[in-house]
């Protein structure tokens, strides 16, 4: 089926090879620059203006191409951006690790907490959550985790901080907020410094909603990639918001384009990851034209990094 499915879909839009051949590793080969071109139109469905970004997503496409500077790893390793994040403010804002490895089988479940998550340093959804010790399936996670552990997660869309992250398993301490069950994210898309918008991702168990705020707390009426709002569910603004606002702020500041994430628990905030594309740039708007009206807020640097990689 599923297979049927992908021809399908490479029938009705040829590009849609691209992912395909990606995902077995065929072409790895390829210069960044044709790949990130031949992926937006993929997914996007029409072409990407390099030359002339003018578009979020475009502009966002040429940060890939055209900002490589190396300490940006730093801040998508998720063990050391936590030691990134300790020297600018404490411990007050990150959750616990009580563990990092080289290897899972270095991992000694013994000496973990009864409810814990283990998470890939260098990746993007190589989680898993435990929240019962005693019928936590290690197999399971073994085999998940060390599938994530040998894949460099750059080659899935050419994002360069993710290059040269060394891939480790870490341990946090597992949280939930006033639901009991997951956490609330609290997305800032934050340019040159100055945080714009708010997007609340909640009720994953359910299916991923998102309602999205503007630094006003007025609703905004935009969607990105199908996470609908759910028009019965409003949020107040967090009585720490400002406190969110001035962290976000901080660290973005020196940065074209961060989205940084916050979660609120306890009345307790949290600083979650800091992503420099999010979605890999790829972004469906409802409306469209919001995809051109966050590309007018996010201004490119005039002068680029000389390591452009597979250019």
């Amino acid at each position: 089926m599923a297979i049927i499915t992908g021809i399908k879909k490479v029938v009705k839009n040829p590009y849609n090879v691209i992912p395909i051949l990606n995902s077995l590793r065929l072409i790895n080969w390829m210069p960044d620059r044709v790949f990130i071109k031949l992926r937006y139109k993929a997914y996007m469905g029409q072409s990407l203006n390099l030359e002339e970004p003018v578009l979020f997503t475009e502009k966002l496409q040429w940060l890939k191409l055209h900002n490589r500077k190396q300490e940006n790893s730093i801040l998508v390793d998720k063990y050391e951006v936590h030691q990134y994040l300790a020297k600018r403010f404490g411990e007050k804002y990150l959750i616990p690790i009580t563990g990092v490895w080289d290897r899972f089988d270095d991992i000694d479940f013994s000496r973990l907490p009864e409810q814990f998550v283990l998470k890939c340093t260098h990746d993007s959804g190589g989680i898993v959550f435990c929240t019962d010790k005693s019928s936590f399936d290690i197999v399971a996670a073994k085999k998940k985790l060390e599938k994530c552990m040998k894949r460099n997660y750059y080659w899935s869309f050419r994002e360069y901080p993710y290059k040269d992250v060394k891939p480790r398993i870490i341990c946090e301490k597992l949280m939930v907020d006033e639901s009991g069950i997951e956490l609330k994210d609290y997305k800032l898309f934050c340019f040159n410094g100055n945080p714009k918008f708010v997007l609340v991702d909640f009720d994953r168990i359910n299916g991923h909603k998102r309602n999205i705020y503007n630094t006003d707390w007025q609703s905004v009426p935009f969607v990105m990639n199908r996470f609908y709002p759910d028009p019965d569910v409003t949020f107040s603004k967090p009585a720490c918001f400002d406190e969110m606002l001035d962290i976000a702020s901080q660290l973005s500041r020196d940065h074209p384009f961060l989205r940084v994430d916050f979660y609120i628990i306890n009345e307790e905030l949290f600083i979650g990851e800091l992503t420099f594309f999010p979605g890999a740039g790829l972004i469906i708007f409802e409306p469209r034209e919001y995809d051109r009206l966050l590309g007018e807020l996010l201004e490119l640097p005039e002068t680029t990094s000389i390591d452009l990689v597979g250019e």
